[in-house]
């Protein structure tokens, strides 16, 4: 009985713990809770000033503060005025960074959305930008002065009047001057190896395809050599006429005409041979 009466205690003071804990792990729980949405839930700002906060940040040179404003806009004010400003900036901030890849994955995501908009040429060039920063060294493959070419002629021929224009074009001079560039690296490679036809074909691509660069007198030169090799002097010669023609002073010509004139041969045009009808869209570099 002694035994029982001291049990009952215990017993009732086990039942009020029981009962306690689920209320105090439930408050806890509850905390826990508060404390989660208050540590993760974005702070919500008006859109123009987390806009104004980025251009801030940008011109103070804060490039990594200025694109988490610029994102902050276009997650917490999806599809306003301001959002479609900010992922422009983003592309632009990134850009700046050094980002290419992601600042060409802004500008196309916007030009997707925004296709007609005032930026949307602003945009075109920042992808046009981001390429032209990643072309290669000619030995290298050019598939990024090609991506250069694309994205800046499309610049100049939907939107004229651009402020960007002049810029795009002389970008397009220096991607094209890349791509003469390696098909003279290749023309010279098989020149060397005396495989004549395959660096004719380099040469010609540079002639008819790429006259307006700083290559067009080498390429002349090098198919008045690579012919007179194969022996098809009278595109040898006429090659030598067109280099004379357009560039009388130039150190190449000088070379072209000592090798003809070696052979007793002189600079001869042949008008029916494709060298003189590319030679008439030569305008020099």
């Amino acid at each position: 009985m002694i035994f029982d009466q001291c049990k009952a205690p215990a017993k009732a003071a086990f039942l009020a713990l029981s009962v306690a804990a689920p209320l105090f792990l439930s408050a806890c729980m509850s905390s826990e809770k508060d404390l989660d949405l208050s540590t993760y839930v974005d702070q919500t700002e008006p859109a123009d000033v987390l806009y104004n906060q980025g251009l801030a940040n940008l011109n103070a040179g804060r490039l990594n503060e200025a694109a988490k404003k610029f994102a902050a806009v276009d997650r917490q004010h999806p599809y306003s005025e301001w959002a479609r400003k900010s992922m422009v900036m983003g592309a632009f901030t990134n850009y700046r960074q050094g980002n290419y890849e992601d600042a060409i994955s802004a500008a196309k995501r916007y030009l997707t959305l925004y296709p007609s908009t005032d930026e949307a040429a602003y945009a075109t060039y920042i992808i046009g930008l981001s390429y032209y920063r990643q072309i290669r060294d000619v030995t290298q493959d050019q598939k990024e002065a090609r991506q250069t070419i694309q994205a800046m002629q499309e610049v100049v021929t939907r939107w004229p009047d651009s402020e960007y224009v002049e810029d795009a074009k002389e970008k397009i001079r220096f991607a094209n001057d890349q791509l003469a560039g390696k098909e003279m690296q290749v023309g010279r490679y098989y020149l060397e190896r005396r495989e004549y036809l395959a660096a004719v074909k380099r040469f010609r691509t540079v002639v008819e395809q790429y006259s307006n660069t700083r290559h067009i007198e080498e390429a002349l030169a090098r198919l008045v050599e690579a012919y007179y090799a194969l022996g098809l002097t009278d595109e040898a010669q006429t090659a030598a006429a067109v280099l004379g023609h357009n560039f009388p002073a130039s150190p190449w010509y000088k070379d072209s005409y000592k090798l003809l004139q070696s052979n007793g041969l002189q600079p001869r045009e042949n008008a029916g041979s494709w060298i003189s009808k590319a030679g008439k869209l030569i305008t020099g570099a």
